[in-house]
């Protein structure tokens, strides 16, 4: 990638970020303004060499200057945003001023009822309706099959994790989670593992310290829909379990960071505090409106163990989900693959082994073989 191609990959980057968390906060949050004056800055380098640029959607592939793009989840995920608003083609011409950019922002960040764009074209900024298209019939065009490019599936990208985090600075600000942010993450992840099947292939291979939260959830995710998807769970079900695993560890939120962030073990009383988190998680999450009953579950009995002899403490006929035994699973997994502070990543195989030895204690049983087989499956060179 060139370094033009690469400005103008920037420039939508920084827009869909500025469009998701003005649709999450409103448009007066510094996080919405940062990026607003960011995006400003971006298309401003741009234009300072070319009269203009064009962005189409064609058979939702997107399309710069006449070059269609291999798309990444981001691009993925900006192109659904203009196909919901009816948007088809964004021209952008030299001149456009901040306050341009600023509306262009706010109308990607809202919907009508009715499905169609709400941002109105302006001097500089010239938005085209989509087209309805009739494609040719397979006798027609002598095709045996569709010529749309499928989506590649990358790492799990930057971009979802920083929209996680910024999701999850609102509740450390003491705000309330926006759970639509979270399912859209979601909905964007189980469109690319449809097409493309193998999902575990977008867990993140790197992972920052500071970002450990955050990736962390999002790879549990992934763990959870690739299990739920194995055994056939689809629709609303499927998207439930999904969101369940990117907010299982919210509790944490409202645990010191000298506790989380400590490289040392625990103390007992600092563990004690730790082992509050799931109680804490699902409290809060049962105050939120709109989060599926499965995520308030799933963040209380995540730690709970098969055997129950986990936290927080239950009565012994207690019945934990499915979805908790699950997102259990995808945590230990991740736990253990993710490289820390104190330790490297332990090997698969030593991995699959601790979970076989596990099974029927602290892991489900059926679950767990069910999980084996999708790792044993979909990745082909184990350490």
């Amino acid at each position: 990638m060139n370094s033009a191609s690469r400005t103008i990959y920037d420039f939508i980057r920084i827009l869909l970020s500025a469009a998701t968390n003005a649709a999450l906060y409103g448009m007066e949050h510094p996080q919405v303004v940062r990026l607003s004056e960011q995006a400003f800055t971006s298309i401003s380098l741009i234009l300072e060499t070319r009269p203009g640029i064009t962005l189409l959607v064609i058979e939702n592939e997107l399309v710069i200057d006449g070059k269609p793009q291999e798309l990444s989840l981001f691009l993925n995920r900006f192109t659904q945003i203009l196909n919901s608003r009816e948007i088809g083609s964004i021209r952008l011409l030299a001149g456009l001023s901040k306050p341009e950019i600023i509306a262009l922002i706010g109308g990607l960040s809202r919907q009508s009822e009715d499905g169609a764009q709400t941002t109105p074209s302006s001097d500089h900024i010239r938005l085209g309706k989509v087209e309805l298209r009739v494609q040719d019939s397979p006798e027609k065009t002598g095709a045996t099959g569709s010529n749309k490019r499928k989506l590649t599936l990358p790492e799990m990208p930057h971009e979802e994790s920083a929209r996680f985090m910024e999701i999850y600075e609102t509740v450390k600000k003491k705000h309330k989670l926006q759970i639509n942010g979270v399912s859209d993450i979601v909905s964007s992840f189980i469109d690319v593992f449809r097409q493309e099947g193998k999902p575990l292939l977008a867990m993140a291979a790197l992972r920052d310290k500071d970002e450990y939260t955050f990736t962390h959830s999002t790879n549990v995710c992934v763990l959870n829909l690739a299990q739920a998807m194995a055994l056939g769970i689809e629709g609303q079900l499927l998207n439930d379990i999904g969101i369940a695993a990117m907010v299982h560890d919210i509790g944490k939120l409202f645990i010191p960071e000298e506790i989380l962030m400590k490289p040392d073990k625990l103390t007992a009383e600092e563990f004690n505090i730790m082992r509050q988190h799931p109680v804490k998680g699902a409290r809060h999450l049962l105050e939120t409106s709109g989060v599926p009953r499965l995520a308030v579950i799933a963040a209380y009995e995540h730690h709970l163990k098969y055997n129950l002899s986990g936290y927080p403490h239950v009565s012994s006929d207690w019945q934990q989900n499915l979805c908790s035994h699950m997102t259990t699973i995808s945590d230990f997994f991740d736990a253990l693959r993710t490289k820390r502070t104190y330790r490297a990543p332990v090997p698969l195989k030593e991995t699959a082994g601790m979970m076989l030895d596990m099974m029927g204690t602290d892991l489900h049983p059926a679950l767990t073989r069910n999980f084996l087989r999708i790792i044993t499956r979909l990745i082909k060179s184990p350490d």
